[in-house]
């Protein structure tokens, strides 16, 4: 049986910095589980950059960063945990320059920062467009260095505690096969977000399927905020893959068929560099409105020529390729078909503001985690400072619990003689549906009902679908591939599962938050309502499978809600 003192389960930037830290005690045994390869992990995707108040190129400061991001989240950010994250940005940038990461440069050799959305300033850190790949690839060679041990492709199936504290894990070894119980004094779930749920369009890897957050709603612990699913602005046109908001912190302009710049209608101070959820609103409201480009009318246009090629080949060379390569555009010459794409989850597991869920021993960081820094909208630029500040937290607090806690006398033949039962009831089943219908039928519920605009009807119609189709999938959707070494069927049917579990949590909590706030938007509950709603959201799952919603308290500490004006 496999023991480790802290497991850590994902190996993204939040999973990997975790690793590092944690790993300082060498006293202790620390495992990264990871169901990819871990350069292959989500972050790598992350383009733009790195928040952080270093001032290099404008005055700023952590205080000025933390209220940018509370306005940003539409006041639901948890304030004493926005003011952690921002106070730490300067140090987590220099600690990873220093670990090798390497940062575009201004000419006098300091850090170059660009401006981002929502920000007052250029505070955006960034290594050209591939601020998250290089971030990736470093975190991992030192992890390599510093002798931490890894279990690549091995998938997560449950979290395994005694209502009280952590006991370890359950997973399946996809490289050979088999079930395993992995006993641990502390379990750091980093598996990353849920945008997957909107299968058809979204910027999301194929593996970003909530497999922490679906273990912990089946462990009976709370998820919160789940509504808020963030559509960035700019996906390319047919396939949805990210084009970096460092193209507008370039200078870039988005623009309608009549070359009109018409972010000035809607923002008219931050024009390209407004919050997300704004933008991406404005964009699809030119479309529905019928000032789309394109011969169907379907897409927006976003301008980089006048920034011209030298500029962009040094500053945005990964977004001229994406162009090229997957819309037969030259951005150097054109410009390049958008449309917003469902790229990230604010909400996930409930945690406090050091990444601790009710149960001791058992922690989450990153994209799983809801601690909550980004409240209803998340400032890009922010999920890289999140993954970095709290995988260092998470660790810090895991490696201080462990040294007085002792494992629990269990083997876990139990919990692994439950699992194989599960996997051998979708093996032993007879096929009556395809895994792919059914996953094209929850990614076109999702986006079009819970998508950026909402409304009661259709989101009613949205819960009562996706119950249907788990209906449909436990009756009738099997693993027909008998193998155990490298199972892809299995492993896709669990991811599926599990994005199942998490849209219908999503659509029950739009439902139930009847205002307009951030990037939740109802059409029929067009204002914000913050005598109602200024409030957390908070399900979980009832032994009789079925899910209880409630409220939480927001954590104000310097900033009182107030309009949000670009």
């Amino acid at each position: 049986m496999l023991e480790y003192d802290i497991l850590i389960v994902g190996a993204g930037g939040a999973g990997l910095y975790a690793a590092l830290w944690a790993s300082q005690n060498p006293n202790l045994k620390v495992g990264v589980m990871t169901k990819v390869y871990p350069v292959r992990s989500h972050t790598g995707a992350a383009e733009g950059g790195i928040n952080a108040a270093l001032a290099n190129v404008a005055e700023d400061s952590p205080e000025k960063h933390a209220f940018d991001t509370v306005k940003g989240s539409d006041y639901l950010a948890d304030q004493d945990a926005v003011e952690i994250m921002t106070k730490m940005g300067p140090e987590i940038i220099y600690d990873i320059e220093h670990r090798g990461v390497p940062f575009s440069r201004l000419p006098d050799g300091r850090i170059a920062q660009r401006p981002f959305g929502g920000a007052s300033f250029p505070r955006t850190c960034y290594a050209a467009d591939r601020t998250g790949l290089v971030i990736l690839h470093t975190l991992y060679d030192q992890t390599l260095k510093q002798g931490v041990e890894f279990l690549n492709e091995w998938f997560l199936l449950n979290v395994i505690h005694n209502g009280e504290r952590v006991l370890g894990v359950t997973a399946w070894d996809i490289r050979n096969g088999g079930v395993h119980f992995i006993k641990a004094k502390a379990v750091i779930l980093a598996t990353g977000g849920h945008a997957r749920m909107y299968w058809n369009r979204t910027s999301n890897a194929l593996g970003n399927t909530g497999d922490g957050t679906a273990a912990v709603l089946r462990a009976g612990l709370p998820l919160k905020d789940m509504e808020f699913v963030q559509f960035h602005p700019t996906g390319l046109r047919k396939t949805g893959i990210l084009i970096t908001e460092g193209a507008r912190g370039e200078g870039g302009y988005l623009i309608n068929k009549d070359g009109e710049r018409f972010m000035k209608k809607y923002a008219p101070e931050k024009m390209e560099l407004a919050p997300r959820d704004i933008v991406a609103r404005s964009i699809e409201r030119e479309i529905l409105e019928g000032r789309g480009c394109g011969e169907k009318g379907d897409y927006i246009c976003l301008d980089l020529r006048h920034l011209g090629e030298k500029k962009l080949m040094e500053r945005l060379p990964q977004t001229v390729e994406h162009a090229r390569v997957y819309e037969g555009v030259d951005p150097v010459k054109e410009p390049i078909p958008i449309r917003p794409t469902a790229h990230y989850s604010m909400g996930g597991i409930d945690t406090d503001k050091y990444g601790q869920t009710e149960i001791k021993g058992l922690y989450a960081a990153g994209e799983a985690a809801c601690i909550s820094v980004h409240g209803a909208n998340r400032l890009g630029g922010n999920s890289l400072l999140d993954i970095l500040v709290f995988g260092k937290i998470t660790a810090e607090h895991a490696a201080e619990y462990v040294v007085g806690v002792e494992h629990l006398p269990t083997e876990g033949g139990e919990y692994v003689k439950r699992e194989e039962e599960f996997i051998s009831s979708l093996m032993d089943k007879e096929p009556k549906e395809k895994l792919a219908d059914l996953r094209r039928e929850m990614g076109d519920v999702m986006a079009s009902k819970v998508g950026i605009f909402r409304e009661e009807k259709p989101m009613v119609e949205a819960l009562e679908r996706i119950r249907e189709l788990k209906e449909r999938a436990k009756s009738g959707l099997a693993v027909t591939d008998r193998s155990k070494r490298f199972n892809l069927n299995l492993i896709q049917t669990l991811e599926f599962l599990n994005l199942l579990d998490l849209a219908e949590v999503t659509a029950l909590c739009a439902i139930e938050r009847k205002e307009s706030r951030g990037a939740h938007y109802r059409l029929d509950y067009p204002n914000r309502d913050d005598e109602n709603y200024l409030k957390h959201s908070v399900v979980r799952r009832k032994e009789d499978g079925t899910l209880q919603h409630g409220w939480k308290e927001v954590v104000i500490t310097k900033w009182q809600p107030q309009e949000r004006k670009y």
